[in-house]
């Protein structure tokens, strides 16, 4: 099979330079286009230069629907929209990185995955989707024996809280303790709160300096209590599973995809 032609979206990010990064040194894949947002100074750069690795031969492009096999997005909410409906458009699986949608929004993304391959991830460590895993056989386990509470740190330019794997945990756990997250999510504490009631789910959120992502969860119960905690210490481990993600998806039939289909967990 030929090699992987990757588009990424977002490409001027910090995010969007290690998936540069990381399609420059997988030797099944190429990069194929890359995309920043209209009025950028970098438009026009070569996408290599630009990541801090070896010329790549594509210049940095405003056009969302730039030719590629899989588009990979790291963008925000509303671009990564435009982008996915260009995808819709040329019948161009898209792996979505994106975090911060409204409901509304994501409807419209889970629409999308009606027509084209669209695989969507909060977070796309291999690592982090492991300990999804975990996190959901504790959950199963302890239960209503416990108290539960997801702490998360970024770095201070991240604009969503909490963040979007932080908000697939509570997904996670609700689901495995068969509570309605909408309803038992409490979203940082102040002022005299009451006793703590046991079904609740409770969210910190700590935006600083350059943390470039931990997410802990808490059960906590009488005499002991269980952690479990991914650290990321580089963007690169998402942008490997980025990639991971992109060629896996390029051959599937239209649906909704996650991590853990690429995985097989």
């Amino acid at each position: 099979m030929s090699a992987c032609g990757i588009g990424i979206h977002g490409a001027g990010g910090r995010m969007g330079r290690a998936l540069i990064e990381a399609v420059a040194n997988d030797a099944d894949s190429v990069l194929a286009t890359a995309i920043a947002r209209p009025g950028s100074d970098l438009l026009g750069l070569d996408a290599g230069r630009m990541a801090g690795v070896d010329e790549q031969g594509v210049l940095l492009t405003s056009d969302v629907a730039a030719d590629c096999d899989v588009l990979i997005d790291f963008s925000l909410p509303e671009p990564s929209l435009a982008a996915i409906a260009a995808c819709r458009a040329a019948r161009r699986p898209v792996v979505i990185g994106t975090t911060g949608y409204s409901p509304e929004q994501l409807e419209q993304v889970h629409a999308a995955a009606h027509h084209i391959p669209l695989l969507l991830a909060p977070n796309m460590s291999v690592g982090v989707n492991l300990a999804f895993k975990l996190i959901d056989m504790a959950a199963q386990v302890l239960n209503d024996n416990v108290d539960i509470e997801v702490l998360e740190a970024h770095h201070r330019n991240k604009v969503d809280a909490p963040s979007g794997t932080a908000v697939r945990i509570g997904e996670i756990l609700a689901a495995a303790t068969g509570r309605d997250l909408g309803k038992v999510a409490v979203y940082g504490r102040e002022g005299n709160t009451g006793v703590r009631a046991r079904d609740t789910i409770g969210f910190a959120t700590v935006r600083a300096g350059d943390i470039v992502g931990e997410h802990t969860v808490l059960f906590a119960g009488e005499g002991e209590r269980l952690e479990i905690t991914h650290r990321a210490s580089s963007r690169m481990n998402f942008a490997l599973g980025g990639v991971r993600a992109a060629k896996w998806l390029r051959d599937r039939r239209p649906g909704l995809y996650g991590m853990d289909d690429v995985l097989g967990l």
